[in-house]
């Protein structure tokens, strides 16, 4: 456990999941907390237990289901209603039977959300601040205070907003948290505003930013600068509307550009591996240019950039992706020179270093593929076939005599399809055929039963996505048509691309490969 002079506080089993198409289980909430404890946040906020069925279950199976190691568990509620006692509001009670040492209570700090929202007096709410604040430190349990709307409510009465933060200090609350509940906020005002606060209270300050102007990140950086020792995030940002202040940018910030030692000694190379976790869980598709532990955090395109990183890779990456358990990528494209194609050919496990016979041949080959309708930056397993055909290692596990499908619009209304296949596989003539699901299915079907006799590991390998674009022809109504195909074998994934006059020609390349790969990767002898 860190010391208490910085707090990394995690929302996102609560406001996180405030983001629309997140619908977590209980299951799935307590194994995001897991994740979260391996990297390293101090406090990890569970949800509201008494309002919501599933956030109070939560709670009661996380007394024996788990066990932290860095954080501490935090349930979220608000003050107690107006004209009543902490000590019977059944809404703070539950706060304090939910079992969590801590607990993060929500006022209102702006006195237009007090008078029309709440409908009570100024006063009043500071009661129900002081007072319930009170009866839950007397519980033993310690107490955040989540200012909501309070940079807005300042600016509209700084007073009464500093009435809250004092209110909240005095009555025993360990950090008092400024909240851009809306987003609108950007960083130079926050600074300021947090320096303001500090110097008139004195109390500990905390930040929990919104995302609408797109300055969430900068926004609590600017309010760590003015003093701020309490950030609240979320992974990946997650959060309603536009989400949250991202987990996952705050912390590597505040670590690596701050020298902040805000996480325990290691838990920093986890993140990209928690970051990709939680994106399954929550049923998310990873965002693929998310700072820092999106897959193309460190991918380089340009033929500038890629001379250069063969130098040195710090001459065009702000840090080691290895620091946050992530991977430098060399793409390789129609913008791609000899340096990109060296250092992605080594990558794949090609030795082309000083061969620049083949590298300049390799780069034009690609430019003019891509000029084709083409593209390698997806599809790693479709450009490692090539470059092995370029230094004089085609890989050939058959060979193609003809191939064809065919579709069938049946009178009862339904489709059928069907593929025959001619190879030569290890000197033998194989004819093969295949009804699927549409002619792709079909040809994959035919193929695979013409091969699996003599590489039965194909058995293991099937094709995940599939996705077609059609691209813009040379005139009117020419099209060409690009497919790629992703596979997987249970272990490993690969990408094919294709391209032809029409979607089954462009299919068949990239099936073709994706086998051919498949086969590669599970060390097949050819013949």
């Amino acid at each position: 456990m860190l010391d208490d002079s910085f707090h990394v506080f995690d929302t996102t089993l609560r406001d996180g999941a405030q983001r629309e198409g997140i619908n977590l289980t209980v299951s799935d909430k307590l194994a995001i907390a897991k994740l979260l404890d391996e990297f390293g946040v101090g406090f990890i906020e569970g949800g509201w237990p008494g309002a919501n069925p599933k956030d109070t279950e939560f709670f009661q199976r996380a007394r024996t289901e788990l066990p932290l190691k860095h954080a501490q568990l935090t349930a979220f509620g608000s003050t107690r209603r107006a004209g009543t006692r902490a000590a019977e509001d059944p809404q703070v009670l539950a706060l304090r039977d939910s079992g969590a040492p801590v607990v993060t209570l929500v006022a209102k700090s702006d006195d237009r959300h007090v008078e029309l929202a709440l409908r009570t007096t100024l006063d009043e709410n500071l009661a129900m601040i002081a007072d319930t604040v009170t009866f839950l430190r007397e519980q033993g349990q310690r107490v955040f205070v989540d200012c909501e709307h309070f940079f807005d409510g300042y600016r509209h009465n700084p007073g009464y907003a500093l009435d809250v933060v004092r209110t909240a200090a005095e009555a025993g609350a360990s950090v008092v948290v400024l909240c851009d509940t809306n987003g609108g906020m950007l960083p130079s005002d926050v600074f300021q505003i947090v320096t303001e606060v500090r110097q008139a209270t004195g109390a500990r300050l905390g930040i929990h930013a919104q995302d609408d102007t797109g300055c969430a990140v900068a926004n609590t950086l600017a309010a760590v600068e003015a003093g701020a020792t309490h950030v609240q995030c979320t992974a990946n940002g997650y959060g309603e509307r536009v989400g949250n202040a991202n987990l996952f940018s705050v912390v590597p910030a505040l670590v690596l550009k701050r020298g902040r030692d805000v996480l325990p000694e290691g838990c920093l190379r986890e993140m990209t591996r928690v970051s990709q976790a939680i994106a399954e869980i929550a049923n998310i598709a990873p965002a693929t240019h998310q700072p820092y532990v999106g897959i193309s955090a460190f991918a380089h395109k340009a033929g500038l950039h890629a001379s250069a990183i063969k130098v040195d890779p710090d001459l065009y990456q702000h840090i080691d992706p290895a620091q946050v358990g992530n991977d430098m990528r060399m793409l390789v494209s129609d913008m791609a020179g000899r340096a990109s194609v060296e250092l992605k050919a080594k990558e794949l496990g090609v030795d082309l270093s000083g061969d620049r016979e083949t590298l300049g041949r390799i780069v034009t080959r690609v430019k003019d593929m891509e000029l084709a309708g083409y593209s390698f930056e997806a599809a790693d397993a479709s450009l490692e076939l090539l470059l092995r055909e370029e230094i004089g290692q085609p890989v050939r596990y058959f060979e193609v005599e003809s191939w064809r499908a065919i579709s069938e619009r049946r009178p009862d209304g339904s489709n059928a399809s069907e593929a025959t296949v001619k190879l030569y596989v290890k000197g033998e003539r194989v004819i093969a055929t295949g009804e699927g699901n549409g002619p792709v299915n079909a040809l994959d079907r035919a193929l695979r039963s013409a091969l699996e006799s003599v590489y039965p590991d194909l058995a293991t390998m099937e094709l995940t996505d599939y996705k077609v674009r059609i691209l813009e022809g040379t005139s009117g109504t020419d099209a060409v048509t690009r497919v790629l195909i992703e596979s997987t074998d249970g272990r490993d994934e690969w990408t094919t691309v294709g391209v032809g006059e029409n979607v089954i020609d462009a299919s068949w390349i990239a099936l073709e490969q994706a086998l051919t790969y498949g086969l590669l990767r599970r060390g097949y002898t050819q013949g």
